[in-house]
């Protein structure tokens, strides 16, 4: 059990002090993930972005993830005889959505570059992991050296999809609890993270330092 994000992000961070030295992007999945990344990202001395990224739902199971968008890209992780005409619209629907975030996130700075780093992706927990799988996906084709996913709660079915997902290096998941429900039950404090916060933790994290100025 974590008392919030901030106690997550700090074990966290803990456990990833060893790749201090590499040549590392922090990605954080928004919103949720921003508490998290933004203490790794501090802790590491690296610079925190974020995965802009969402799923497409199936049209009959809309949480359920039959892939990801962003604004360049999309892969589908399942082909369920799915038309072509939903994927079409979906990803129109999505990509407007994906680009509003970009206009709030990227105000004064460019998307950091992926290619030849090694990339933390986290998360406040995951359910499925089918959101992440894509995600992963669409990251990997930006070749970084190297991607870590860190979480702190997960289903044992996702890690070990996760684990076995062959662009992804190591997994670092510090709870893999057999009663999994929902990531918020293993959350003592677990509010909804607003745009206005998760905005001005990526500003904060990026701030350049007094000694740098």
């Amino acid at each position: 059990m974590f008392k919030n994000r901030t106690d997550a992000g700090i074990q966290l961070a803990k456990k990833l002090v060893k790749f201090k030295n590499e040549n590392i992007v922090v990605l954080a999945i928004p919103k949720g993930g921003l508490p998290l990344g933004a203490i790794i990202a501090k802790t590491l001395n690296a610079p925190l972005d974020v995965v802009l990224t969402k799923k497409i739902g199936h049209p009959f199971q809309k949480e359920y993830a039959i892939g990801a968008v962003s604004l360049e890209d999309i892969i589908l992780t399942e082909d369920k005889a799915i038309t072509k005409s939903y994927i079409d619209k979906e990803t129109a629907r999505i990509r407007e959505k994906l680009k509003e975030q970009y206009d709030q996130y990227y105000k004064d700075r460019p998307p950091e570059s992926l290619k030849d780093k090694t990339i933390i992706i986290v998360d406040d927990g995951i359910a499925t992991g089918n959101t992440l799988m894509a995600t992963i996906k669409l990251v990997s084709k930006q070749t970084p050296t190297k991607v870590i996913v860190a979480i702190p709660v997960a289903p044992s079915t996702a890690i070990h999809r996760l684990e076995n997902n062959p662009d992804v290096s190591k997994v670092i998941c510090l709870l893999v609890p057999n009663n999994f429900q929902a990531v918020g039950q293993f959350y003592e404090e677990f509010h909804q993270v607003s745009s206005q916060e998760a905005i001005q933790l990526l500003i904060e994290a990026n701030a350049p330092t007094k000694s740098g100025l």
